[in-house]
């Protein structure tokens, strides 16, 4: 079997860095991805996808990417069953990046700002079956 997603889209707005109880990075971001096609009115139409990475990748992305930032994500698609507020069961499908890179060319940083080479990070084994939030 096989689960594998590639996305390129823009960041809807900064990546939201948290900690799990024991320190572990987790970002939560959202790639507005055009479709290939439009709609019959003649407008391209976007789908909005959540996106979670976990880590070094957490910290990657929280530290180097922005609100409108391209960004390619490789990863798998996660679909979590849930309680809301109400007591109601939800569904939510997501995507757990195992890796993310720029899909724009560099912005004016300074040197400081440079991220490392690779300008990617790998997502763990023993992180790839949790739970964000």
């Amino acid at each position: 079997m096989l689960n594998k997603i590639v996305l390129m889209g823009r960041l809807v707005r900064d990546p939201e860095l948290r900690r799990t109880g024991g320190g572990t990075a987790v970002a939560a971001l959202t790639l507005a991805v055009d479709r290939d096609y439009k709609s019959q009115s003649g407008e391209k139409e976007t789908d909005f996808i959540d996106v979670v990475a976990w880590r070094s990748t957490a910290e990657f992305v929280s530290k180097y990417f922005t609100k409108g930032r391209m960004a390619v994500v490789e990863g798998r698609l996660q679909i979590r069953d849930w309680t809301d507020k109400d007591g109601g069961r939800r569904r939510s499908a997501e995507v757990v990046a195992d890796s993310v890179y720029f899909g724009d060319s560099k912005r004016t940083v300074s040197d400081s700002d440079t991220p490392p080479s690779g300008e990617f990070q790998e997502l763990p084994e023993e992180e790839k079956g949790e739970l964000p939030f």
